[in-house]
Formats: C-alpha cells, structure tokens, sequence
C-alpha cells in the first residue's frame, strides 16, 4: 500500500467530486440552498422554484410586483450568490 500524506475529509470529498466530473453540478446544488438564506423568508416565500442551466438561474415567483423589483437587483443577487458560493457559478437571473 501507498503511503500518503494525510488529507482532510473536505480534501477527499473534493477530489472525488473532480474526479468523477460532479463539481459542477455540485456547486449548483449549493447555490440552490442558499437562495433562501441570501433573499431572505420574505422573498424566499414568494418563491415557487429555481433552477440552473449553464450559469442561469431561473427563479420562478408567485408575485408579480416582486419579479418586477427583483429584476432591477439581479446583478447584486448573483454577485451576492457567487460570493457566498466562493464561484463564480451564476452568470444571470432570470425571474418569470
């Protein structure tokens, strides 16, 4: 047997996400968690589903008036999202 360098638990799950190709897809499905802590219960409340297709977030609302004004701070929301992810995952919002 090989002896190595002892590795961290995080160390290990990262390198077999990169190995077996699933780090990207693992990133969108930590962005999808945080949606609610960055929007906050308020807005996460008015939220009936979110997806992500090669760095688009598409975030579908039960409430017009909100789609409207969330539209306006896309940018801010995707930064804010790419900053707690620690990547740049998300590229745009979409909100329908």
């Amino acid at each position: 047997m090989k002896r190595t360098h002892p590795q961290s638990v995080a160390e290990i799950i990262s390198n077999l996400l990169r190995k077996e190709n699933l780090e990207q897809q693992w990133d969108e499905h930590r962005v999808l968690n945080i949606w609610p802590e960055i929007v906050g219960p308020g807005i996460n409340r008015y939220t009936v589903n979110r997806t992500i297709s090669n760095g688009i977030l598409t975030v579908w609302l039960s409430s017009a008036p909100l789609r409207n004004e969330l539209m306006l701070s896309r940018s801010l929301l995707a930064k804010r999202i790419n900053q707690a992810v620690g990547k740049d995952i998300i590229r745009d919002i979409i909100f329908r």
